[in-house]
């Protein structure tokens, strides 16, 4: 299979109103179908968020956002991390995680970043140079894990 993967970031605001459609239901399938979590999906955090989609071959096959510093917490966090069904398997996942921990690093130097990773993923976030902050705990009745990458480990 030729894949071609191509990473593209975005503001909330600089979306086109289908490119903004895509994300939105590709999230709610894997977020909310999938994953049988009935929850407000699309969040305020978007507003402050830089998105990521990976194309392949111009289709949306995975995704992640950035959301800024002093948001949620003073460190900027990388959530919401889906590779869409059919490209799964692919190691599409990887390389989307090391996008964003690239650009994270470049655009909030200094800082640590932090997410909250579903547990059963720990392995794969640690691979990744993540280290697990705390207990795991429970959030949508699946339970979840919050995880570091410290900056000095970015440089």
């Amino acid at each position: 299979m030729n894949m071609k993967l191509e990473f593209k970031w975005s503001r909330l605001e600089s979306f086109t109103a289908l490119e903004l459609y895509q994300i939105i239901k590709a999230r709610e399938s894997v977020f909310v179908v999938e994953q049988h979590c009935p929850y407000q999906e699309t969040d305020e955090l978007d507003l402050h968020a830089w998105h990521l989609s990976a194309l392949v071959n111009g289709e949306l096959a995975a995704y992640a956002r950035v959301v800024d510093p002093g948001i949620k917490n003073s460190k900027p966090s990388i959530g919401r991390v889906m590779t869409l069904k059919k490209f799964r398997g692919q190691k599409i996942g990887r390389a989307l995680m090391e996008e964003a921990i690239k650009f994270t690093g470049q655009k909030y130097p200094g800082k640590d970043i932090k997410i909250s990773a579903q547990v059963y993923l720990q392995k794969f976030y640690e691979s990744l140079g993540f280290h697990t902050a705390g207990e795991p705990y429970d959030e949508d009745g699946i339970p979840h894990i919050d995880m570091i990458k410290l900056a000095s480990d970015l440089m």
